[in-house]
């Protein structure tokens, strides 16, 4: 059974940057981040695969965000800067087998984490 945990979140100072980790109990191949803000729909913002490519970002946190995957560790990280109060939001990890390509859409993941929740207030 996949199991995923987050770790990191809670309050947070518009301006400042934003550190969640992920980690699975057995290795899958392709990793990312998803966030619900209250009222809207979820966002893949960020997500990767081992050993492919490019990872994708979503354009809202594009040129603010970075992810890494950490394959030893069955891990992945997420930096996001200069946060925004648009950034709060519950934040979940979210992992997939190899499916060709790295996962965008909510619907791409199969396994996910139980969520943490970000408050960015100025």
């Amino acid at each position: 059974q996949v199991q995923i945990m987050e770790f990191g979140g809670g309050p947070v100072q518009a301006g400042g940057s934003l550190n969640l980790s992920c980690t699975s109990n057995v290795f899958i191949m392709c990793m990312g981040w998803v966030r619900q803000a209250p009222g809207a729909e979820r966002e893949v913002i960020a997500s990767a695969c081992v050993k492919f490519g490019d990872a994708h970002y979503s354009d809202s946190v594009k040129g603010r965000a970075t992810i890494s995957l950490d394959k030893p560790r069955n891990s992945v990280y997420l930096q996001l800067t200069n946060l925004m109060s648009e950034d709060t939001a519950m934040y979940s990890c979210a992992a997939v087998g190899w499916m060709g390509g790295v996962p965008i859409t909510p619907s791409d993941f199969r396994y996910w984490g139980q969520g943490t929740q970000v408050t960015v207030s100025s």
